[in-house]
This record gives structure tokens, sequence and C-alpha cells, in this order.
């Protein structure tokens, strides 16, 4: 560690020589001065903001060039910009019309543009500095293996780059597994899902094998984990497990409809340890451990099919008939727009009571999350249709 702690301290006075001040501190007026010049001519503004700063800098470059001057610094600087504007136009008009927004909206700010900063950073690392000298510092001995910064670095990178980049390769695989195998909507997510674990554990693979790891190390490591698995993060263990096992089974996937604590809920991803639930009641996500479909019985509507059977029951004057009060309730139902018309809805008799028959009227709906609403808007249909009729308000 000794030598990166040299690297590091030497950077300060690398960064105060006066040939790297002439050339950073004018970089960094320019990029600070042309919001202001765009102020007061706003001729500028009609021009792509990377063009006046690209002239800018080819000015000062020319400048430090007639004078003796080094200029290198201030070429990176450009070619860094330009680079910048190059990627926010690939990002505006060749991925965002191709991507789902919100994997759009992962990759450029969890990839794309962490990656860019980086790059940028690299670069002026080694500007300044010997990037190489720098990547081959010692940072000792791991598990019978000599580590540098730079095999280190190189395996978090790629690590880095699976786990986050990893929707684009999986979401692309899915859809292609689901055109040719005639998957549904439901087996292609939780494809994906298996698809990310997959790759991200053959990266992991891969690290050890890179950084070359002794693998009797590693499974003594493995052992002591499995201790404190059994005593201390059973549960999460327990978690992990169970949405690998939900995956393979498919009995929980995403873009399922399945009752929870009373409400009908949406799988929106099933993760390593908890499964993203979202509830249209109050447009609310709730995070479930997986362990908790896995070890009790769920209700789902989306099993087989997504169409899902309602009813309401309700209570009326025992003055009307139950044969003329049942094709009436029925009608009600079939015009309701959003009321199946196969299965047909069905009325029934189910109780008496004092002065009042007891019915119940059962419908079936396609969206098993748009329960709530129709069962509504059919409560004030039937309250409106049977007082036209005459017929006092269910009960």
């Amino acid at each position: 560690m000794l030598p990166i702690m040299n690297e590091l301290l030497a950077w300060p006075s690398l960064l105060l020589r006066p040939e790297v001040l002439l050339q950073l501190l004018p970089c960094l007026l320019l990029l600070l001065g042309l919001p202001q010049l765009g102020r007061l001519w706003p001729q500028l503004r009609r021009l792509p903001p990377v063009l006046p700063l690209l002239t800018g800098l080819a000015l000062l470059a020319g400048l430090l060039a007639l004078t003796g001057q080094h200029w290198g610094l201030v070429l990176l600087v450009g070619q860094i910009s330009l680079a910048g504007a190059l990627l926010e136009r690939l990002e505006r008009q060749l991925l965002q019309p191709l991507l789902p927004p919100q994997v759009f909206r992962q990759l450029v700010t969890r990839l794309l543009r962490p990656l860019f900063l980086l790059t940028v950073v690299l670069l002026l690392i080694d500007a300044l500095d010997s990037l190489r000298e720098l990547a081959a510092a010692p940072l000792g001995v791991w598990f019978g293996s000599a580590i540098t910064l730079g095999n280190l670095f190189g395996v978090l990178l790629v690590l880095f780059v699976l786990l986050v980049g990893l929707p684009i390769p999986a979401d692309l695989l899915s859809r292609l597994a689901q055109r040719g195998l005639g998957m549904g909507e439901g087996s292609r997510r939780a494809l994906d899902q298996i698809l990310r674990y997959l790759i991200f554990s053959l990266g992991i693979v891969w690290a050890t094998t890179q950084l070359g790891f002794n693998q009797t190390g590693l499974l003594a490591i493995a052992g002591g984990l499995s201790v404190g698995l059994g005593f201390g993060i059973k549960e999460v263990f327990s978690n992990i497990v169970s949405g690998l096992w939900l995956l393979m089974e498919g009995s929980v996937r995403p873009g399922e409809v399945l009752m929870h604590e009373g409400d009908a809920c949406e799988v929106r991803r099933l993760g390593p340890r908890a499964t993203t639930l979202w509830r249209s009641s109050d447009n609310a996500e709730l995070v479930v451990p997986n362990q908790t479909f896995f070890t009790t019985s769920t209700v789902t509507y989306t099993r087989s099919d997504r169409m899902r059977r309602c009813s309401i029951r309700l209570s009326l004057p025992n003055t009307w008939a139950a044969d003329q009060i049942l094709p009436l309730l029925v009608s009600i139902a079939a015009e309701e727009e959003e009321v199946l018309a196969a299965p047909a809805p069905v009325a029934r008799l189910i109780d008496f009571a004092d002065n009042r028959y007891h019915y119940m009227l059962a419908f079936s709906i396609a969206d098993p999350m748009r329960a709530a609403a129709v069962s509504s808007q059919l409560r004030v249909s039937l309250c409106r249709r049977l007082s036209e009729v005459g017929i006092d308000p269910p009960g």
C-alpha cells in the first residue's frame, strides 16, 4: 500500500506545476464563462453547446503553441468535451427511442455516464502521471496470489459493468426466447431474472480465476461462511434460496397478480432477497421477503389466465319477487363496459331476512387489478337503475 500512498501524495505537486496550471486554469475559466457569454449574445444559444467550447479551446491551444508552451492538456479537454457531446447525442437519438424508459434511465445514469466519468479521470491521471506505474502498484498477497491495483481495478470494473448493465443483454435474450419458444410475459420476466443471476455468477467465477485466488483458501472461507449462514444470516440465505426456487418453479413470476394481506397486488420484480409488489389501491410498492411466498399459501389470479371473478352482495325489499330481481341484476351487470360477456354475469338468491331478500351478483373482468374500480362503478349503476324502477337502494 506504501507505493500507492506515495503516488497519491505526489499528485498535489503535479497539479501545481506551472505548465499544468497554465493549461487547466484557462480551460476552467472558459467552461465557467461560456454560460455568461450566452446571456450577453443570445446568438450563441442557437449553436450546439460544444461548438463555442471547442472553438475557445482551439484558440487557447494555438496561443500556447505560438508562445512555446505545453498545450497537451488543452487538447485532452477538447477531446473529452467532444466525446461528452457525442455520448449525449447517442443517448437521445439512438438509445432512448429503442429502449424502454426504465431500462434507458438505468443504462444512462448507472452505466454510461459513470463509465464516461471514470474514463475522464483515468485520462487525466495518465496525462499528469503514469497510469501504468499506478496500475502496477502491489496490494499484497491475497489467498496465495499477488494482487496489483490494476488487476483489482479491472476485475471490479467488469463486475460493476455486469451488475449494472445486465438488464440489457438479459432482456434481449429473454425476448428472443419468448419469440422462439412462444412463452408468456410472466415466463419471459422469470427467465430474465434467471439470466441475470447466471451471468453475474459466471462473472464472480471469472473474477476469482482472473485474480488467481487459491481455491483452497476460498473453500475454507466458504466453510466459515456456511457456519455464519446457519446462525447469523439464515433468514437472508433462506430468502435467496426461496427466490431462486420460485423463479425456477414459476409459482410467483413478475407480472402476476396475487392477494397479499387482503389486497390484489401485481408482482413487479422478484429479487434475490425480496419480491416487489405494486398495490393499485394506493399506488404503493411493497417489498416482501421471498420466504413469505415459499412457506405460505398464495392466492393468484394469473396462474392460468388473467380473468378474475368478482361478486357483489346486496339486500333488497321482498316486495319485489326474486324472479323479477335476478334478470334485472344480470342486465345491469351486462351493460358495464369492463364486465365480460363470457362467462356471463350470474345473479343468485342466497338468503332470506325480515322484509328483505339477500342476493349475490357474480361477474368476470379481464384485468384483475381493476376489480375494486369495476365493482365500485357497478354499485353506482345498481343504485341508479334500481331507483329508476322504484326499488329502494340496496341494504
